[in-house]
């Protein structure tokens, strides 16, 4: 069996995942924390890159 990681902070994942969608792709994690830290940290990106492209 394949075993897959949290994107967030690489723990194993067990059977309730979380699906977060970021740029188009989804990604899966482990708990609620981690998808609020992936959200915020895409958003920033987000921002980053906007403000650069000005």
């Amino acid at each position: 069996m394949k075993k897959t990681t949290c994107a967030a902070c690489d723990c194993e994942l067990g059977p309730d995942v979380i699906g977060v969608k970021l740029g188009g792709k989804t990604v899966e994690v482990c708990c609620q924390e981690c998808a609020e830290a992936l959200k915020e940290a895409d958003a920033a990106a987000t921002t980053a890159r906007a403000s650069n492209n000005e």
